[in-house]
């Protein structure tokens, strides 16, 4: 081989290694800053799963700065935050199927959207920092009242709780709260009754 293309070789190969340290660096790094995070529930055969990334407050004023009203958020940091779920469920009031979904949200003052998409996308933002998401995969949006936390929490937290006959997944950060009512599609089915 002549020495001209072995030189250009060693150089890409030099250089496509750089580029998997750099990337592992990164990413490293941004994972320290907002650490990953797995919260799940389980109920007989129902299963609901969400992956995400918990970024901090550190003094920064969070909804309407940080995160903008009025504007797509990632619901977290790093990848897209994921939701998936076993068996079809109701989420206040509609219907989503099984499957895994990304989970989009657009704060507002009073109240957010939280939209389930289908698609899974490598990364939360794009290269100009704009949400990843493609509106055509949604699969489901609704618009959820936001509450006050008595408490400012300093670190994302996704979590569930059961009220009542529902599931509530819940999305808090700084001193907002909201909360997604889910049912099990088959707890809303009413048994058919025979006649005798």
């Amino acid at each position: 081989m002549k020495r001209p293309v072995k030189t250009f070789l060693k150089l890409g190969g030099i250089l496509i290694v750089l580029a998997v340290v750099v990337l592992f660096i990164t990413r490293y790094s941004t994972k320290a800053h907002s650490p990953e995070d797995t919260v799940s529930f389980t109920e007989g055969e129902l299963r609901l799963e969400v992956f995400y990334n918990r970024p901090y407050k550190k003094e920064r004023v969070i909804f309407g700065n940080l995160v903008p009203f009025n504007e797509v958020w990632r619901t977290g940091a790093n990848e897209a935050t994921t939701f998936s779920t076993n068996k079809d469920i109701m989420v206040d009031g509609s219907l989503l199927k099984a499957g895994q979904y990304t989970l989009w949200t657009i704060p507002m003052k009073d109240s957010w959207k939280v939209i389930f998409n289908e698609k899974m996308y490598p990364w939360g933002i794009d290269l100009d920092e704009k949400a990843y998401r493609e509106p055509e995969f949604d699969a489901l949006t609704l618009e959820v009242p936001t509450k006050d936390l008595s408490k400012t929490l300093e670190q994302f937290t996704i979590f569930f709780n059961e009220k009542n006959e529902f599931v509530n997944l819940n999305l808090a950060w700084d001193q907002t709260l909201v909360s997604v009512p889910i049912k099990p599609e088959e707890k809303l089915k009413t048994p058919q009754v025979s006649k005798l």
